[in-house]
C-alpha cells in the first residue's frame, strides 16, 4: 500500500490488498533520503512499530506527523508485500542567509526582528509566505500600503539555500480626502483642525500628517471626542471611522461618521461623601463650573484633580471621585455628583518609559502629576497622560498598570514619537510692505529635550527681519520657561516720516504659569535703535533724533487666557497687561504701560464676534523725550481704513508722522461661512476705532492734531493658507480728520489676536 500526500489530504491506493482490510503487519521499516535528520527523528514522530499491525488510520496519522514537522518537503509510505515499511522522504534545505533588497525606508534589523525565519532554519514555502506577509504588515505599519514583496532562493551545496526577499516600497498612503457625516454644528474646517490626520496638500511635504496610520485614525476619534465633550455635547460619539484604500494601494479616503447629539448646560453640581469627616462644602467652592455654563468634560476632570488633591492636603490619600452625570433632554440640562468614596490602598512602585528614542526620560517624567511612592490616584494618571500629549511630541501615548504585589503597582508608560521639526517657506505681497519672503526652521524638541529653536528670516520691499529664539520649558528643573531672542529689523519709513530705522538687539525670558489659564513673563532687552537716511526735508522733530541710541529695558506681561483655542478662537476671553522700564543704563529712559482685551462668542456655532480693545501709554523721565521707535502708531494693520501711520500728530509742513505718547484702539468684528470651508476662507465684517495722543515735546503751532476718536467699517476675508493667515480689508472711514491718511484696501500677512 502507497499513501500520497495531496494539499492537505492523504489517501491510500492498494496493491494486491483490499482497502476495506482493517490491518497490516509491519515486519519491518525502511526510512530513505535522509541527508541530515537521523531515523530515530522520524521514527519519534510516528505511532509505528516493528513487528506489529497497524492501519489506514495509523499510517494517516504517521503522514499528518511527519509534515507537520516542517522538516520535510515531500513524503512517501509504502508497504510491500512482505510486510516492509518503505518511508522515502526529500528534506526542505536550510537556510543559508536571508537576505534583503530594495528596502531603503525600513532596515534590515527591523525586518529580521518580524519574519520566523533565521539562518540555519528549516526553508518551506509556507514559512516563507508567512514572513512576506510580515514584511508587508511592516510596511503597512510605515504607512506603504503598496509595497511588493517577491521571494527568490539560490540554492547551494548540502541542500542550502540563500533566500533573498526583493521588496518594492512604493510610495507612502496619502490621504486623499477628509470626509465627516453628520456634523451639523461644526464644519469641515473646525473638525479638520481638531485630528492628526490631515488631507494631502503640497504644502505639507516636510510633514508626516497627511500619511494615513490606522493608529492615528483611532487617535483621532478620540480628539474629536475630546472636542465635543469640551464644548457640551454630552451624548457624542463617533459612530464610525473608515478608511477606504484607493485600487492603487497609494492613498485613502477616510470617512468620520459622527452623532453629534444634544448640548448641554450646568443644571447643577453636588458633592456626596462615603466619608464622614469630609466637608463637602468646603469642597464645593473648587468646582469650576457654574450653573448656567455649558458642561465641560475637561472642566470635570479638572475638577476630579482639584478635589482629589485637596482632599489629600487634609490626609486622605486614599479616594476614589466618580462623577455622575443625569441628563435631562428636554431642556438640555445635566446634573453632576461627585461621588467621593475610599479607595484601595495601592502605591506607585516604578514609573516605566518605554518607545522614546530620541525624547529623554526626564521630558516625560517632569509631566507626571505622581510620582513613584505615591499613592495610586486614577485622576492624576489621566492629567499625566493629558500632560505628555500636549507636549505634542508623540503620536501616541499609552499609560497602563502592572500589579506588584498586595498594595504595588507599576505605571507603564509607551510612546511613539513623531517629527517635531517643521520648515517654512512663504512669499507673497502686502500693501504695508510690498512684495515679501519669509523663511524659517523650528524645532519643538531640539536635543530631545523639551527645549524649543527656531530660525525665523523675512526680506520684504520696505523691509528685513531676522529672528533667532530658544527656550527652555523646564529652567533649573522647575516648572519656568527661560529663553532669548536675537533679533535685526530694517524698516523704511520714508513714506509715512522720512526716515528709515534699524533696532538690533537681544531679549532675556523668564516665565511661568500660576494656572492653566493664569501666567506672567519677566523679560530684559537691551537694543541699538537707529534713526538714518533722514530726508533733508523731513520734520524737525525727526531730524532732532537721527543717530543711534541704546534701548535697556526691563518687562512683564501677566495673561489670563480662557479662548478655547489660540489658533482659531471661538469661545471665551483674552487678557493682557504689561510694562516696561528703560533706563537701566543705555540712552532711553521711559515708562510703558500696555493691556490687551479679547472676548469671542459664536452665535449658532458658525458667526463667531470678537470684540477687542487695546491701549497703551508711554511717558519719558528724567527730562527725557519719548524717542520715535518708541511711540505708538495706528494705521494699517490697527485701525482698518487708515494708511501706516495714518492718524496722529502730523508735521504741518512735512506731513511726516509723528506718532503717540498713548492710544486706545478697539472694535469689533464677525466672521462668518461665504462656502469656501474647504480652502480655509471665511468672510468677516468689522468697524474699528482708534484714538492717538500727541508727543509731549511736540510744539502745537508745528503740527496738525486732533484727539477726536476716528471711525472706519468695513468688510474682508481670513484665509488660513500654506503660508500662514493672510487678511484682506476693504476699510472706508466714517469719522477721520483732512490730514489723515487713508486706505481702503489692506492686503497682510500674518497672525492677529
Amino acid at each position: 500500500m502507497k499513501l500520497l500526500k495531496t494539499g492537505t489530504f492523504a489517501f491510500a491506493l492498494l496493491s494486491g490488498i483490499s482497502a476495506q482490510a482493517s490491518s497490516l503487519y509491519i515486519k519491518d521499516i525502511d526510512i530513505r533520503g535522509l541527508q541530515r535528520v537521523e531515523e530515530e527523528t522520524i521514527l519519534s514522530y510516528i505511532d509505528i512499530k516493528n513487528n506489529e499491525s497497524t492501519d489506514k488510520t495509523k499510517l494517516d496519522a504517521a503522514l499528518k506527523q511527519l509534515y507537520a514537522t516542517g522538516l520535510f518537503e515531500d513524503i512517501s509510505l509504502n508497504v510491500d508485500k512482505s510486510g516492509t515499511l518503505q518511508i522515502s522522504v526529500l528534506e526542505n534545505p536550510i537556510v543559508s542567509q536571508i537576505l534583503y533588497d530594495g528596502n531603503d525606508k525600513v532596515d534590515d534589523e527591523m525586518l529580521n526582528s518580524e519574519i520566523k525565519l533565521s539562518p540555519r532554519s528549516t526553508y518551506s514555502r509556507a514559512k516563507v509566505q508567512e514572513d512576506v506577509q510580515r514584511i508587508l504588515e511592516v510596511y503597512k505599519r510605515t504607512g506603504r500600503y503598496a509595497a511588493v514583496v517577491e521571494p527568490q532562493i539560490i540554492k547551494r551545496d548540502q541542500n542550502r539555500v540563500d533566500l533573498i526577499f526583493k521588496i518594492d516600497e512604493g510610495p507612502l498612503a496619502i490621504i486623499d480626502k477628509v470626509n465627516f457625516i453628520g456634523n451639523t454644528h461644526y464644519d469641515q474646517d473646525d473638525l479638520q483642525e481638531v485630528i492628526m490626520s490631515k488631507e494631502s496638500r503640497w504644502y505639507r511635504i516636510f510633514s508626516s500628517s497627511e500619511n494615513y496610520d490606522a493608529e492615528k485614525t483611532n487617535y483621532d476619534k478620540e480628539l474629536l471626542r475630546r472636542f465635543y465633550l469640551k464644548r457640551g455635547y454630552a451624548d457624542f460619539r463617533v459612530v464610525s471611522a473608515v478608511a477606504e484604500l484607493s485600487p492603487d494601494s497609494k492613498s485613502f479616503v477616510l470617512t468620520y461618521v459622527l452623532d453629534e447629539g444634544k448640548r448641554y448646560k450646568i443644571n447643577s453640581q453636588t458633592i456626596i461623601s462615603q466619608i464622614s469627616e469630609v466637608n463637602t462644602k468646603e469642597l464645593s467652592e473648587e468646582l469650576l463650573l457654574e450653573e448656567g455654563d455649558w458642561f465641560n468634560n475637561e472642566k470635570v476632570e479638572k475638577n476630579i484633580t482639584t478635589l482629589t488633591e485637596e482632599l489629600g492636603k487634609k490626609g486622605f490619600a486614599f479616594v476614589d471621585i466618580n462623577p455622575e452625570i443625569r441628563k435631562n433632554m428636554a431642556d438640555g440640562s445635566l446634573d453632576i455628583t461627585y461621588q467621593i468614596s475610599e479607595g484601595e490602598r495601592i502605591f506607585v512602585d516604578r514609573i516605566n518609559i518605554t518607545g522614546n528614542t530620541r525624547t529623554h526620560d526626564e521630558v516625560i517624567r517632569r509631566e507626571m502629576r505622581i510620582d513613584e511612592g505615591d499613592a495610586f490616584n486614577v485622576a492624576k494618571i489621566k492629567d499625566s497622560r493629558r500632560n505628555i500629549e500636549s507636549l505634542d511630541y508623540f503620536s501616541k501615548v499609552d499609560i497602563s498598570t502592572t500589579p506588584k504585589n498586595s498594595n504595588k503597582a507599576d505605571l507603564d508608560i509607551n510612546v511613539e514619537e513623531k517629527s517635531t521639526g517643521y520648515f517654512n517657506v512663504g512669499i507673497g505681497y502686502s500693501t504695508v510692505n510690498g512684495a515679501l519672503v519669509r523663511a524659517g526652521v523650528t524645532e519643538n524638541n531640539f536635543r530631545g529635550l523639551g527645549q524649543h529653536l527656531s530660525l525665523d528670516a523675512g526680506v520684504s520691499q520696505r523691509s528685513q527681519d531676522y529672528n533667532i529664539s530658544f527656550t527652555e520649558p523646564y529652567f533649573l528643573g522647575r516648572r519656568l520657561r527661560a529663553g532669548f531672542d536675537i533679533f535685526r529689523t530694517e524698516e523704511d519709513y520714508q513714506d509715512e516720516s522720512s526716515y528709515d530705522s534699524e533696532n538690533t538687539g537681544g531679549r532675556l525670558r523668564l516665565g511661568w504659569n500660576y494656572t492653566d489659564d493664569l501666567s506672567q513673563q519677566l523679560r530684559y532687552t537691551l537694543r541699538d535703535d537707529e534713526i538714518s537716511n533722514v530726508d533733508s526735508e523731513a520734520s524737525k522733530y525727526i531730524k532732532e533724533e537721527e543717530g543711534s541710541y541704546v534701548d535697556s529695558s526691563i518687562g512683564q506681561t501677566i495673561v489670563y487666557d480662557k479662548r478655547d483655542s489660540t489658533i482659531s478662537p471661538k469661545e471665551g476671553y483674552f487678557l493682557s497687561f504689561g510694562n516696561d522700564v528703560a533706563g537701566l543704563g543705555g540712552d532711553e529712559k521711559y515708562l510703558k504701560f500696555d493691556a490687551k482685551a479679547y472676548k469671542y462668542y459664536t452665535l449658532a456655532d458658525h458667526y463667531t464676534f470678537k470684540f477687542f480693545a487695546n491701549a497703551g501709554y508711554i511717558t519719558g523721565y528724567g527730562g527725557e523725550d519719548v524717542r520715535l521707535s518708541n511711540r505708538y502708531y495706528l494705521g494699517g494693520n490697527t485701525l482698518r481704513g487708515f494708511d501706516v501711520a495714518g492718524i496722529g500728530a502730523r508735521d504741518k509742513y512735512t506731513k511726516d508722522a509723528l506718532g503717540g505718547n498713548w492710544m486706545v484702539y478697539t472694535g469689533g468684528e464677525v466672521a462668518f461661512p461665504i462656502g469656501l470651508d474647504e480652502v480655509g476662507i471665511k468672510g468677516r465684517t468689522f468697524v474699528d476705532m482708534g484714538v492717538l495722543g500727541k508727543p509731549d515735546n511736540l510744539n502745537k503751532a508745528d503740527v496738525e492734531y486732533s484727539s477726536t476718536p476716528r471711525v472706519a467699517a468695513g468688510f474682508g476675508f481670513q484665509w488660513l493658507s500654506p503660508m500662514g493667515q493672510i487678511d484682506i480689508d476693504f476699510g472706508f472711514p466714517i469719522v477721520k480728520e483732512d490730514y489723515d491718511e487713508t486706505q481702503v484696501f489692506r492686503l497682510n500677512f500674518g497672525t492677529r489676536l
